[in-house]
């Protein structure tokens, strides 16, 4: 099968680099020398962005705000099957729709960073074929996979991503920085979970609470805890509980 990944950044290359056994890659990005360097660590080959080849598959590993017009302009390139790797999961799916038809169509979000691969990967199958399921099995010899909806994983999206990251910023910027013996084993593993979590790139931190609603919430529940006398928190870590 060859595959054309459209995006060369750290999620594109961590998929063109899990499905090299099973597929012959090419890459393409806005940069053309980021395509190629890592097509180089690949020993894959990269093309420009507005080739006319033609591939098995083609899958979309561009930023959130770009997968729509990415999908526009390269669907048509694919002779099998689509894939996205983007994040979200309506929007590239309606598109994937609209641009690729009669197309297999499968979207793919990896519950990690490259870096922290293998993991968990949320999987909708929209229309299932031979290209996909050999997708998905390449995936499935190192990493979890696990089937969803659109709807359920942009929902669930909203807390664990846009809320939890919201939550963590908030603490990183409202804590004051104190010795490391003071920490107790909640703020030791929070402290550490903020360094973790602003160590990573700003830009996809930023494109997560553009696309998903969940921080109000998080800011929402801050400001109920912090107009509460005693016995309110009392309440409130009550009613946390019974929602666990």
């Amino acid at each position: 099968m060859t595959l054309l990944v459209v995006g060369a950044g750290t999620m594109g290359e961590w998929f063109a680099r899990t499905l090299a056994e099973a597929t012959t890659v090419t890459l393409t990005d806005t940069d053309p020398e980021r395509a190629a360097a890592v097509a180089d660590r690949l020993d894959a080959r990269s093309v420009a962005l507005d080739t006319d080849e033609r591939f098995d598959t083609v899958c979309f590993a561009v930023p959130m705000p770009a997968v729509e017009a990415a999908i526009a302009e390269h669907a048509p390139t694919a002779e099998r099957a689509v894939i996205d790797v983007t994040g979200s999961m309506a929007e590239p799916i309606e598109a994937m729709r609209t641009h690729a038809p009669d197309r297999e169509r499968l979207s793919l979000h990896p519950l990690f960073a490259p870096e922290n691969a293998p993991g968990r990967i949320a999987t909708v199958a929209d229309a299932a074929g031979p290209a996909t399921d050999e997708v998905r099995a390449a995936l499935a010899a190192e990493n979890e996979l696990f089937e969803t909806t659109p709807d359920e994983h942009d929902r669930a999206m909203e807390t664990v991503q846009a809320g939890a990251h919201a939550a963590v910023l908030a603490y990183a910027l409202a804590a004051e920085d104190v010795r490391e013996e003071f920490h107790t084993p909640i703020s030791g593993p929070l402290d550490d979970l903020a360094s973790q979590v602003l160590s990573g790139s700003p830009r996809v931190y930023a494109e997560i609470q553009e696309r998903f609603d969940g921080a109000e919430a998080v800011a929402e529940a801050a400001e109920r805890i912090a107009t509460v006398d005693g016995t309110g928190v009392e309440e409130l870590y009550r009613e946390a509980r019974e929602q666990r």
